[in-house]
């Protein structure tokens, strides 16, 4: 939903970016593989460190990443198989990167056991999130539905976990990964109901064929 909602706006915000980047030769797969590196960054290493502020600001910078090589592509008259499969594929390691980043600081220094199991248990339900859609199109369905997709997961956890380093009560971000995977849970159904629709409606297309 989030995405939705403003991808209007941050394209037309990072579209001079992308012509500048463009220009000087930039490729929109470096793009990508430089968002990913510094989210990798952010997560793997000012996470388990404690850095928890700082490796959200980090994060969110370089996640920024995924408008940028998007509309560059566009602007390339790109828009093909390889650039969505090597953005699909590099957010997977992003996302286990921010969610392991945070286990391991509370099972380690951060001493909250619970949080860090709360984020793999995020971090597995995450990946059946953007799993069911994947192979959802892969088998020519449709499937981008859900109360919890990608945007809204990573804003809620990078900006509850910044605070956190911030002095927030560490109970309002153990708050927040059940309410996500909650969410999670939610949507991977609503996935799973609106794929077993369609194959059923082309089920029956079929056998009245």
């Amino acid at each position: 939903m989030l995405n939705r909602h403003a991808r209007g706006f941050f394209t037309a915000l990072f579209t001079p970016l992308a012509r500048w980047l463009l220009k000087i030769g930039v490729s929109p797969d470096a793009v990508t593989m430089a968002g990913t590196a510094g989210v990798i960054l952010g997560g793997l290493v000012l996470y388990p460190l404690g850095h928890l502020w700082w490796g959200s600001v980090v994060v969110a910078f370089f996640a920024f990443s995924d408008v940028v090589d998007g509309i560059m592509a566009r602007l390339q008259g790109r828009s093909g198989g390889w650039g969505n499969f090597l953005d699909s594929t590099l957010d997977r390691l992003a996302d286990g990167a921010i969610f392991a980043g945070i286990t391991i600081w509370f099972f380690t220094h951060g001493g909250d056991p619970a949080i860090g199991t709360a984020a793999v248990v995020c971090l597995v339900l995450g990946m059946v999130v953007s799993y069911a859609r994947a192979k959802a199109e892969s088998l020519g369905y449709q499937a981008s539905v859900g109360i919890a997709e990608r945007a809204e997961r990573l804003a809620s956890v990078l900006l509850i976990t910044g605070l956190t380093g911030l002095g927030l009560p560490p109970v309002v971000l153990f708050g927040t990964l059940i309410l996500l995977a909650l969410a999670s849970v939610v949507t991977i159904i609503q996935r799973m109901s609106t794929v077993h629709r369609q194959a059923m409606a082309e089920a029956d297309g079929a056998a009245a064929g």
